[in-house]
């Protein structure tokens, strides 16, 4: 397990309130930390990856305010400045996100080209 490392994404009051809702579920795996990462896939080339999991060889982990999180160590040139944000309105509901490394996103705002 490598050591806490700088911030490489930021999230909204309104990202953070919705993850420490689903962490106060009871059925919550209170060993699981927050992943961030990316996937091939998706209508652009890459996908996001965020949810709660275990932490792996080749992860680094770093916090954001009281939130544990950890993410592959490869992953940082895809994610360095991101901004995580959630949406709750009648047409848009979910997590968004906001990457200035991302040379185009799809529609769907989950997929990205870099």
């Amino acid at each position: 397990m490598e050591t806490a490392m700088e911030t490489p994404v930021r999230m909204t009051a309104g990202a953070l309130a919705e993850i420490r809702r689903l962490m106060q579920d009871p059925g919550f795996d209170k060993s699981q930390v927050l992943r961030v990462g990316v996937k091939g896939g998706g209508c652009s080339g890459m996908s996001y990856i965020l949810g709660f999991d275990n932490t792996a060889e080749g992860d680094e982990q770093f916090i954001i305010e009281d939130i544990p999180c950890t993410m592959n160590k490869s992953h940082g040139i895809y994610l360095m400045g991101m901004e995580i944000d959630w949406q709750d309105g009648l047409n848009n509901r979910g997590f968004t996100f906001t990457n200035p490394n991302a040379s185009k996103t799809c529609g769907c705002g989950t997929s990205f080209a870099v």
